[in-house]
């Protein structure tokens, strides 16, 4: 149940970063709104998830594949470049999560 929430708390952090770069830096009120509401739906389904798992465990998934599909969605919907420096980056990040799920951090 732990990992499914933590999925849940993922999906509501990269859709408020994402609403945050249309908010424009706030100016618009739609998109600052589900920013909030985004972060506020994520930290609690981590809280609610970290009763089940260990927290360095559940905070690399979070922000590993947060920034992971952060740094994706950046590509598609705002044309942001794949340099071999970022996608090096972007692996490594993905690495580290599974050496972290790997070493059974109970």
């Amino acid at each position: 149940m732990g990992y499914l929430l933590l999925g849940f708390a993922i999906a509501a952090e990269v859709v408020a970063t994402t609403a945050m770069k249309y908010s424009e830096g706030f100016s618009k009120v739609g998109p600052s709104l589900i920013t909030g509401i985004g972060y506020l739906i994520s930290f609690g389904l981590l809280a609610q998830a970290l009763k089940s798992m260990s927290i360095g465990t559940a905070y690399a998934i979070w922000s590993g594949v947060g920034t992971a599909s952060v740094a994706a969605l950046g590509l598609v919907l705002f044309g942001e470049g794949l340099s071999p420096a970022k996608a090096a980056g972007i692996v490594l990040i993905v690495a580290g999560v599974v050496v972290l799920n790997l070493g059974g951090a109970h």
